[in-house]
């Protein structure tokens, strides 16, 4: 009897322990689909609608590009987020750096009604880090409709992957570039514009 509930405790523990695991390796979502809580931006340009966060410009004219941050940072990790472009120009920002007036630098997974959609770009920086074949990305695009990025970000290599399409393998060479910041979403100065993000999810990576 000893040695069966030996045996029966160790299983437990076990089951225990991998459940931890388990969790720890879950994506956590960091939009609960109703408020902006764990975000911060400018209100005139945010709200939620049916599930989704919803950024325009339609009753504002932006002097600089305008950013919806989280309230905390993150280094390595993996993202999903889903979006849907109306028109213009817009992005995911990570490892970025926070500025006054909701100005955002750093690195940023492009979203665009053109040539643009796809690439790595570094707002506020070195411009396109990693670019991408328009044609062969055009293909995975659902037009007028939901998309999703991956993007995972471990170490010095970046990827970001677009509707199951790898867009972007990027290492990064500088070690003067950020490891660690917040993530964003972007409206772009311009023309009026309209976006929509939902099922924002993150698995953090040691």
């Amino acid at each position: 009897m000893h040695a069966r509930f030996t045996s029966w405790l160790v299983a437990s523990l076990l089951l225990v322990v991998a459940a931890r695991l388990l969790a720890d390796d879950a994506f956590k979502p960091l939009f609960d689909g109703r408020t902006l809580a764990g975000w911060d931006g400018d209100q005139k340009l945010w709200s939620v609608a049916d599930g989704a966060i919803v950024g325009t410009t339609d009753e504002a004219q932006l002097k600089h590009n305008s950013f919806l941050t989280t309230t905390r940072t993150f280094k390595n990790f993996v993202l999903k987020v889903k979006f849907k472009l109306r028109n213009g120009n817009s992005g995911v920002q990570f490892r970025s750096k926070l500025f006054p007036d909701h100005v955002v630098k750093g690195y940023q997974a492009d979203i665009a009604d053109n040539m643009f959609l796809g690439i790595l770009y570094e707002e506020g920086g070195r411009g396109i880090l990693a670019n991408v074949k328009p044609e062969e990305v055009a293909k995975h695009v659902h037009k007028e409709d939901w998309n999703e990025y991956v993007i995972t970000a471990d170490g010095p290599r970046i990827t970001q992957v677009l509707n199951g399409f790898t867009t972007v393998d990027y290492q990064e060479k500088s070690d003067q570039e950020a490891t660690e910041g917040v993530l964003a979403l972007q409206l772009h100065v311009g023309p009026k514009m309209r976006v929509w993000f939902k099922d924002i999810e993150i698995r953090e990576l040691p």
